[in-house]
C-alpha cells in the first residue's frame, strides 16, 4: 500500500494530517482508552462464581451475563468499522468508551437487577468491538508516516494487539483482585474501572484524526457492511481456519481450566480464575514482539507456529482434564496463552498486508468477528457435559485444532512456492 505524501504545516486537520517533529508518539494517546475498552469487556470473567455464590443467579443467568458481551461485540466490531470509514476514527472511538462507562455504571448499581446486568454487558461489547476494529485501524494508521517514521512494519498489528491483551490481563487481574479482597465487590470493581475511563476519553480527544475527510467513504454506513476482501484467497485459506482459535485458546485456559479444578479449591475458585486469566493473557502479552522475528526465522510462518502450540495446549487440556490438577491447568494455560499471543498477532499482519486504506477498519472487524466466535466454545462444552465429559469433548478440540492447523500449513506452503 502506498502511503500519502506528507502534508503541509498549513493543511486543515480536516482534509489531510498534519505533520509534527513528535507526533511519533501520537498513537500512545488512543493507548488508554483502547486498554480501559479492553479491561471493560473481560474484567466480567473472574466474577462468575460471584454472581452465582453471593447474588443467588443460576448457572445458566450467570453463563448468560457472560454471554451477553458477545451482543455488543459484533455490532461494536462490524457497525463501527463502516461508520469510522465514513466518519472517521476519533468520534467513533470516543463514542465506543462513552458506551463502556455507561456498561461499568449499570453494572455497578444492578448486582440485583438481571435485567440492567445484561444491558451493562452489551455496552462493554460494544465497546471492546470498537476498540478492536476501530482502535486497531486508528493505532496501525497512527504507526506509519506521516504520524511515526520509525516505527517497524509489523508495528501497526503488535500495538493494537499488545494494548488489547494487556487490557484484557490487567482488568481481570484489578477486578478479581477487589473482590477477592476489597469492599463492595459488587460495586467497587466498575467503579474503579469507569473512573479511570473519564481519563482515558480525556487523553484521546487530543490524539490526531487519522482518516481526514477527502478519503472517508462516502457510502452509506449499512453499505459499509459488505468486505470484498473476506474472498480474498489469503484471507480465506490462512484466516478463516485459523482464526477462531484465537479466543477459543483463551475461553478454554480461563474458563474451562478452572471449572476442572473448581473442586478442589472452594472460596479461592474466583482468586485461582483470576490467576488464570493473567496468566494465559499475561503470556500471550510476552510473546506478541517476538512475532516479527517468528516470521523472520520461518519464513513468514508464525501463524502456523502458534496452531501448533494451540494443538499441543489443547491436548494438554484433555490430560488437565483427566486428573483435575491445579497445577498442570495452569501449565494449559500458559501454552495456549503463548498459542493466542502469536496467532492473533500473527493473523493481523496477515490481514493488514491485504487491505487498503479503505478497508482496513471493515476487515479488521471481520477478522476478530472470526476470532471471537471461538470465545463461544466454552458455553459448547458445558451443554454437552450432561452426554460428554470434559476430556472426550476436549479430545475432540484437539483434532478439530490439528486439522485446522494441517489446512494453514498446507496454504503457507502454496504461497511460499509462488513467491
Amino acid at each position: 500500500m502506498k502511503s500519502d505524501p506528507a502534508p503541509t504545516a498549513q493543511s486543515s486537520p480536516n482534509e489531510a494530517p498534519q505533520t509534527h517533529p513528535r507526533r511519533g508518539a501520537a498513537w500512545l494517546r488512543v493507548v488508554p482508552a483502547m486498554f480501559l475498552l479492553a479491561w471493560g469487556g473481560n474484567h466480567f470473567t473472574p466474577l462468575v462464581h460471584m454472581y452465582e455464590d453471593d447474588g443467588g443467579y443460576a448457572i445458566w443467568q450467570a453463563n448468560l451475563l457472560l454471554g451477553m458481551y458477545v451482543g455488543g461485540l459484533v455490532p461494536g466490531l462490524l457497525v463501527a468499522s463502516a461508520l469510522s470509514d465514513r466518519r472517521g476514527r476519533k468520534p467513533i472511538l470516543i463514542a465506543g468508551t462513552i458506551a463502556a462507562i455507561l456498561g461499568s455504571l449499570l453494572l455497578g448499581i444492578g448486582f440485583e437487577l438481571f435485567w440492567l446486568l445484561c444491558i451493562g454487558r452489551v455496552l462493554a461489547g460494544v465497546g471492546v468491538g470498537v476498540a478492536m476494529s476501530v482502535g486497531t485501524s486508528w493505532i496501525k494508521e497512527l504507526s506509519a508516516p506521516p504520524f511515526d517514521h520509525a516505527a517497524g512494519i509489523t508495528a501497526g498489528a503488535r500495538r493494537p494487539a499488545l494494548t488489547l491483551t494487556l487490557g484484557f490481563a490487567v482488568g481481570a487481574a484489578v477486578t478479581g483482585s477487589l473482590a477477592q479482597w476489597g469492599p463492595m465487590p459488587q460495586t467497587l470493581p466498575y467503579a474503579v474501572h469507569g473512573l479511570l475511563s473519564i481519563v482515558a476519553l480525556l487523553i484521546v480527544f487530543t490524539a490526531p484524526e487519522t482518516l481526514p475527510r477527502g478519503r472517508r467513504s462516502s457510502r452509506h454506513w449499512w453499505r459499509g457492511l459488505r468486505i470484498p476482501l473476506v474472498g480474498h484467497s489469503t484471507f480465506i485459506r490462512l484466516i478463516i481456519p485459523a482464526a477462531p482459535w484465537v479466543f477459543a485458546a483463551a475461553g478454554v485456559a480461563y474458563a474451562v481450566m478452572p471449572a476442572l479444578v473448581q473442586g478442589e479449591l472452594g472460596e479461592w475458585t474466583t482468586m485461582y480464575a483470576t490467576v488464570l486469566t493473567v496468566a494465559t493473557l499475561g503470556a500471550g502479552a510476552l510473546v506478541q514482539n517476538l512475532v516479527p522475528r517468528i516470521n523472520r526465522w520461518t519464513g513468514g510462518r508464525a501463524l502456523v507456529v502458534g496452531l501448533t502450540l494451540m494443538t499441543i495446549g489443547m491436548g494438554l487440556a484433555v490430560v488437565a482434564a483427566l486428573v483435575a490438577n491445579p497445577i498442570i491447568a495452569f501449565v494449559v494455560a500458559i501454552v495456549l496463552g503463548i498459542a493466542y499471543g502469536i496467532c492473533v498477532v500473527a493473523g493481523l499482519v496477515i490481514v493488514q498486508a491485504i487491505a487498503e486504506p479503505a478497508d482496513l477498519a471493515g476487515i479488521t472487524g471481520v477478522y476478530y468477528s472470526l476470532a471471537y466466535s471461538g470465545f463461544l466454545l466454552p458455553t459448547v462444552l458445558a451443554a454437552l457435559l450432561p452426554v460428554m465429559s470434559y476430556a472426550m469433548s476436549l479430545g475432540g478440540v484437539a483434532v478439530v485444532c490439528l486439522l485446522s492447523l494441517g489446512a494453514v500449513a498446507l496454504a503457507s506452503a502454496r504461497s511460499a512456492s509462488r513467491k
